[in-house]
């Protein structure tokens, strides 16, 4: 961290909810300075099996959260931040958060958590669902095959295919498992605007998720007459998500006096409009320009890149004007297991000797492209782009005898580049033009990692130059909203850092990667495009014997037969 400064410096604070814990960081307004971090970890982190205390269990593939942690991190982390920094709190003027996307939950008119309603909780559709809930995935599959029988204008705004991951899946899903706590539900909410809520004390919407996550387009949500066709009581939905939408790095509103006992920080400072953490990210790595790509590497991945003008991307996750940055259409792609999947290795199938990404990465590194004889399909949390199905699951190709961790390792690390490329050539195809590759997040430190992805992707990778992208962006985008810069343009030029082309890709190794490429993009079109759904078949048989209701996952057996 850098030292405090001068008389009259002013400061900001971002907040960045992961998945796991939620992190404050103090930023020197004038040039981004680092000076003080503070990291909270949830309580309940990912509620996975059962709700807590004893709670009912929880089928497959859900993934809720408490929102009791998320005003935790800002009682705890906050001020500890700014005691690190060793800064005055009263010269901080601004705040602002990311979240993870879609992180959503039903709350009252006032935005009490229907989870904190004491005869609802015990309801699991009462909590947070997390981003990676994707338990919603039939009623994914229903809406996007109405949107195109219909011929809906918004569904080539998403690539085709609207995710399980996201607002309308998780909303049909809930009124169709529990319709009371449907009907219980007076709002909605992303957590990112939920939280802002509870900081400023006024609801707003953030364009950013509204667009991406709420198939918001032209200024409108998708219409009623669609959403009794989907079901007859959904046709109210758009009333439980609408809100005041405001673009990005706006102020939504001050700190109340709640917020400021719980932070330490002045009331009636600033706060933010909320944010994304991958889309709040292109602010700090000073990559707001058309053609520049970031990709934020951590558990997962998303990709976003500005563009000049709007195009529809098979298998993207949205275009949306002012979605990244005012001026420019923002597109975003993911992966949605990355990190993960290179952590199920470490953890459940090295041997001990290795088990260490360290030591793992050392054997890989010492191999020559294509020696382990391996391709891999990166689907172990299913494939948010270009497929849009979480149903879909991880293969290896090419094992033997002879077959090493650190083979199948390496094996897993190219995988997500595959799936990386995939999605660049996605956009490249559609005209949006992809020039270079930011990289922000978690994995930055993987060398091996990182020239991999400039090799397979034939294309220069600079490193963000902050360890806490997402909270620098939105610490910068808390000093637009209290007007220490007139845009963000201006904000990201002075307080974002990056390091230029750090990787550049080897000629040799490109053309070896291409021809293993080339491997990978047969399987992921056999197995993820319908010629075998050998995958799907082995998830309902899976979901099965898990006990998970038999008419559900007889429907699914013959849905995939």
């Amino acid at each position: 961290m850098s030292g405090v400064g001068e008389v009259g410096d002013r400061y900001v604070v971002g907040v960045d909810y992961g998945t796991l814990s939620g992190r404050a960081l103090v930023v020197r307004v004038r040039d981004g300075a680092e000076l003080g971090t503070a990291v909270h970890e949830y309580r309940n982190a990912v509620i996975e099996s059962a709700l807590p205390d004893g709670g009912p269990s929880l089928p497959p593939d859900w993934a809720l959260q408490d929102p009791q942690d998320y005003r935790d991190v800002l009682r705890h982390a906050v001020p500890a931040a700014v005691a690190a920094a060793g800064v005055d709190p009263r010269d901080v003027v601004g705040i602002g958060i990311d979240f993870t996307a879609c992180t959503i939950l039903p709350t009252l008119a006032d935005g009490t958590p229907l989870c904190e309603v004491p005869e609802l909780r015990q309801r699991p559709h009462a909590w947070v669902k997390l981003w990676k809930h994707h338990a919603a995935q039939p009623h994914a599959d229903r809406i996007n095959a109405l949107a195109h029988e219909r011929g809906e204008p918004w569904i080539g705004r998403y690539g085709g295919k609207i995710s399980a991951e996201w607002q309308f899946a998780k909303g049909l899903q809930l009124l169709e498992e529990d319709p009371e706590v449907y009907q219980r539900a007076d709002r909605f909410i992303e957590a990112a605007d939920w939280i802002v809520w509870q900081l400023c004390g006024v609801e707003t919407r953030n364009v950013c998720t509204a667009g991406y996550k709420g198939i918001m387009q032209d200024g409108k949500y998708p219409s009623t007459d669609y959403l009794t066709a989907l079901n007859p009581d959904f046709g109210d939905f758009v009333t439980k998500l609408d809100g005041p939408l405001l673009p990005l790095a706006d102020k939504a509103g001050e700190l109340t006096a709640q917020a400021a006992a719980w932070t330490g920080l002045p009331q009636g400072i600033a706060v933010a409009v909320g944010n994304v953490d991958a889309h709040v990210t292109a602010a700090s790595a000073q990559a707001l320009a058309p053609g520049r790509l970031v990709a934020i590497m951590g558990t997962s991945t998303c990709h976003v890149v500005n563009g000049a003008q709007p195009a529809e991307v098979a298998g993207m996750c949205g275009v949306v004007e002012g979605g990244i940055s005012a001026g420019a259409w923002g597109y975003e792609a993911g992966q949605s297991g990355v990190g993960d999947i290179f952590g199920w290795f470490v953890k459940h199938a090295a041997p001990a000797e290795v088990a260490s990404h360290e030591r793992l990465t050392e054997l890989a590194a010492a191999q020559p492209v294509g020696a382990h004889g391996l391709v891999a399909l990166d689907w172990w949390n299913g494939n948010r782009s270009l497929l849009v199905n979480h149903d879909l699951s991880g293969m290896i190709v090419g094992l033997t005898l002879a077959t090493r961790p650190e083979d199948v390792y390496r094996a897993l690390l190219e995988a997500t580049a595959y799936g990386t490329r995939m999605i660049i050539e996605a956009f490249v195809e559609a005209g949006v033009p992809v020039n270079d590759l930011v990289i922000a997040g978690g994995l930055t430190s993987n060398k091996l990692l990182m020239q991999i992805y400039a090799d397979v992707t034939n294309r220069p990778l600079s490193i963000i130059g902050s360890a806490q992208g997402p909270a620098l962006g939105s610490a910068i985008h808390a000093a637009v909203a209290a007007g220490e810069y007139s845009s963000i343009h201006e904000a990201s030029q002075a307080m974002g850092r990056i390091s230029e082309a750090v990787y550049r890709p080897d000629p040799d190794r490109v053309r070896a990667y291409d021809a293993l490429y080339a491997e990978y993009r047969t399987l992921h079109d056999h197995f993820g495009r319908g010629a075998n759904d050998v995958m799907l078949r082995l998830r309902a048989i899976r979901n099965a014997a898990a006990g998970s209701g038999a008419s559900t996952n007889e429907t699914a057996l013959e849905e995939v037969a």
